[in-house]
C-alpha cells in the first residue's frame, strides 16, 4: 500500500473565546496561511460543555497522561500542585476549561498541507504562554501563567487549540466535522510547494 504523501496531513485548530475577543483571528489564520497551509474547513460556534469535555478525551488516556504532565511541570518549575493525583487534576482541569470554551464563541478549523500538524504546533508556541519562545503565536500574543491560572483558579488562556498528533488531529477533526464539510480543492500556491519540477512557471 502506498504512503499518504505528508502535504495531504491534517489538523484541526480552535481560535479560542479569548482569540476572538481580543481581535486576533486574521493575525492567527494570517500565520497558518503564510507558511503554506490550506484552509479546508471553518466554522464558528458556541459549543456546550459535552462537546468540549468529549473533545478533550478522544484518547482514553488523557486524563491520566495529562495529570501526571501537569504534574511534573509544576515540579520542575518549583511550585507546589494543587494535588499528586494525576485524575484529581485532570478534573479541575476539564472543569476549568468547560468554563473557558463555553465563554463564546470559537473557530474551529482544519488545516492541511505537509507535516500540518508540527508546522502548527510549532508556530502555535507550548500551552503555557510564558514559557512559549518569541514568535510563535502565544508567545508574541499573551502574557498568561501557570501562576496567574493557580491563582485565579481557572485555565490557561492561551488563544488557540492545535492538535498534538497525527491520530489526536484525526480524532478531533471527526468529532467536529462531518466528512461534507470538508472542501476538497487546488490552491494555487501548491504549484510552488509541491510541484516537483516546478515546470508549470514558465508555462
Amino acid at each position: 500500500m502506498k504512503t499518504p504523501h505528508p502535504k495531504n496531513e491534517q489538523t484541526l485548530i480552535i481560535i479560542k473565546p479569548d482569540g476572538i475577543q481580543r481581535s486576533l483571528i486574521g493575525e492567527i489564520i494570517q500565520r497558518y496561511e503564510r507558511v503554506g497551509l490550506k484552509l479546508v474547513a471553518m466554522k464558528m460556534m458556541v459549543p456546550t460543555s459535552e462537546l468540549i469535555e468529549k473533545h478533550y478525551t478522544l484518547d482514553p488516556e488523557w486524563r491520566r497522561v495529562t495529570g501526571e504532565k501537569t504534574i511534573k511541570a509544576y515540579h520542575d518549575k518549583g511550585l507546589v500542585s494543587p494535588s499528586d493525583d494525576p485524575l484529581e487534576i485532570t478534573n479541575i482541569l476539564l472543569g476549568r476549561l468547560c468554563k473557558y470554551m463555553t465563554s463564546g464563541p470559537i473557530i474551529v478549523m482544519i488545516w492541511e498541507g505537509a507535516h500540518a500538524v508540527g508546522i502548527v504546533r510549532k508556530l502555535t508556541g507550548g500551552t503555557e504562554p510564558l514559557m512559549s519562545d518569541v514568535g510563535t503565536i502565544r508567545g508574541d500574543y499573551v502574557l498568561d501563567s501557570y501562576q496567574m491560572t493557580d491563582h485565579d483558579k481557572r485555565s490557561v488562556r492561551n488563544l488557540v487549540h492545535a492538535s498534538g498528533s497525527v491520530k489526536e488531529a484525526l480524532d478531533e477533526i471527526n468529532h467536529w466535522f462531518s466528512s461534507g464539510e470538508i472542501i476538497i480543492y487546488t490552491h494555487i500556491q501548491e504549484k510552488i510547494l509541491y510541484d516537483v519540477n516546478l515546470d508549470g512557471i514558465l508555462e
